[in-house]
């Protein structure tokens, strides 16, 4: 059993607040999670239908049945609990009581804070991260990391990914969000989900995928939101220090997970990865992934944005620290060019509050040490993060 990073985190805000909330995409182990961190509480599924018709017809009795220690999982199939689970922890205020998780974060949130303002800590757990399965699988080619993508069921099972990704899909995302939006023609729909992969790393354009896909400009700014909410799609938003340059406001498409971006481009192994056009920015993907788990599995939320100014002066990652920021530049090459330092150097003279300097994130094994920009391999993500000084 891989042991998750975020465990740490959860057990300490279990004895600090009555309910930790933990939302994340379907299958990124939420329930694995609960269950190994609190094996002596009681486990109640809400996507079992008598269950959920007890919870909702009867949420007193239901709650009254656990002792209060208790994990609710998918706890969006029955919202109305939120209030009664209220009621108890106001009554009885002790830590620990409720372990609740989702899979919609924005409907999830939404009555969350609604009902649960205060007496809740919120955790993001997203699927594996390479420091977490690199001493059980073999992390060494990026390419398979990049194909395979980090859903904890690929690796527990020894699955396909190319067959996995695609039952996911069908199974849980296309599910999922029919159950929240009234998605008339299925094709069109998943026409625009790849589209949307292959403008994976790209500036957000909402008229242009409307136009592509052959729907409203409202309708696709609707389907980007339940991607959203539904750990699909990622957007990274526009970074706005205080510089002169004038700067793009869109955020950049990324995907929560890489390797469901790889399956909707249609790529099913190594070598269709390593030529592919869109290579680069599914490695920034990667990594960009891999620095926000750093961040929720510490319990912090995303201090991650885009640099892009008016005149194509670009930083691929931000990573805001108050006023001070570090620069983080990702390319894919396996060899350090001197031209991979250029915008991070452009950088240092636009905007002063750098005093840690910058990172490249580069796709080759061997880190090096530069005066002010430390370069580091995908597999040294974290220490990068962690050394930021």
């Amino acid at each position: 059993m891989i042991k998750r990073n975020i465990e740490p985190a959860l057990k300490n805000l279990s004895k600090q607040y009555p309910v930790v909330t933990i939302t994340g995409p379907r299958q990124s182990g939420k329930t694995t999670l609960c269950k190994n961190s609190f094996p002596d509480y009681k486990y109640v599924n809400l996507e079992a239908l008598d269950t959920r018709n007890f919870a909702i017809s009867d949420p007193r009795g239901f709650l009254a049945q656990y002792n209060n220690h208790v994990i609710l999982d998918e706890i969006q199939r029955a919202p109305e609990l939120l209030s009664y689970i209220q009621e108890i922890v106001d009554d009885k205020n002790d830590p620990g009581q409720f372990i609740i998780t989702g899979s919609q974060q924005f409907e999830v949130m939404s009555n969350i804070t609604q009902t649960l303002a205060g007496r809740t800590a919120i955790l993001r757990l997203l699927p594996f991260s390479i420091s977490e399965i690199k001493g059980y699988y073999d992390v060494s080619s990026i390419d398979k990391l990049i194909l395979s993508g980090f859903y904890p069921r690929i690796y527990d099972r020894a699955l396909n990914p190319t067959q996995a990704l695609g039952d996911y899909l069908v199974t849980y995302i296309e599910r999922d969000l029919r159950q929240i939006i009234n998605i008339k023609d299925l094709s069109l729909f998943e026409k625009f989900l790849r589209l949307c992969a292959g403008r994976i790393g790209q500036i957000l354009n909402l008229n242009s995928l409307a136009s592509d896909v052959g729907v409203s400009h409202t309708t696709i700014r609707s389907w980007i939101t339940l991607l959203e909410a539904s750990y699909v799609v990622f957007l990274l938003p526009p970074w706005f220090g205080n510089v002169s340059k004038r700067l793009i406001k869109s955020p950049k498409l990324y995907f929560y997970d890489v390797g469901l971006a790889s399956y909707l481009l249609g790529l099913e192994n190594e070598n269709q990865v390593s030529r592919d056009p869109l290579k680069g920015n599914l490695f920034k993907n990667l990594v960009l992934m891999e620095i926000l788990k750093y961040k929720f599995n510490k319990g912090k939320r995303s201090n991650l944005y885009i640099y892009r100014d008016s005149k194509g002066n670009e930083i691929d990652i931000i990573y805001e620290m108050g006023r001070d920021v570090y620069p983080i530049e990702v390319k894919a090459g396996a060899t350090v060019a001197n031209e991979f330092f250029k915008n991070i150097r452009k950088f240092f003279k636009i905007y002063p509050h750098t005093p840690y300097g910058g990172g490249l994130v580069y796709g080759g094994k061997e880190p090096q040490v530069r005066t002010d920009i430390k370069v580091c391999t995908v597999w040294m993500i974290e220490e990068m993060i962690e050394n930021i000084k």
